[in-house]
């Protein structure tokens, strides 16, 4: 029996030739805002899939992470923009379903090393008990490049502000909605 993970789409072209389950996953100890350690291209085989997310085991030891060593378990997706798979947790997983990421400005990676609940505790540590964020942007993890980050409930504005005016030349799209 074939494993499934050898025919999905997004992962063709990407494994070792010789070791038809290995690959190279972007690992990491969290983004530029939660850690000053840099993300390493490791060696993983994959051992299941759920999806578009993929289970794995890490075959070699990073350099300087503190979080993920040789023979750890991590779950990974491929990116729609960006270069690399990319290590998520579950966290992040449970929650980038609310969330629109826009592409980051330098290297097109659609997705967070964070989760967006993380980042605005990082960033907005004064924010009030029960507010919430409808935007926000965030480093890329993978270049320092910058993504916008919109929760999928905010409402369009209906108002007759600069808004409505920007919207009038550029039909649905925000002054700073860059990615759309």
């Amino acid at each position: 029996m074939t494993a499934a993970w050898r025919q999905h789409p997004r992962l063709d072209g990407r494994f070792h030739v010789d070791h038809p389950d290995d690959l190279q996953v972007l690992v990491h100890d969290g983004g530029p805002r939660l850690t000053d350690r840099r993300p390493e291209l490791v060696w993983v085989r994959v051992t299941a899939c759920d999806g578009d997310v993929f289970t794995a085991r890490v075959l070699n030891q990073p350099h300087q992470l503190k979080t993920v060593n040789d023979g750890a378990e991590v779950r990974f997706i491929a990116p729609i923009g960006g270069e690399n798979l990319l290590q998520v947790r579950e966290q992040y997983l449970r929650e980038r379903a609310d969330w629109t990421i826009g592409p980051c400005s330098k290297c097109g990676l659609d997705e967070l090393f964070d989760a967006p609940s993380e980042l605005i505790a990082k960033v907005f540590p004064k924010l009030p008990a029960g507010a919430t964020m409808d935007a926000f942007s965030a480093f890329c993890g993978a270049c320092g490049g910058v993504q916008m980050v919109q929760h999928k409930d905010v409402r369009e504005d209906d108002g007759e502000g600069p808004d409505k005016q920007a919207e009038q030349q550029s039909p649905g799209k925000k002054w700073w909605q860059f990615w759309k």
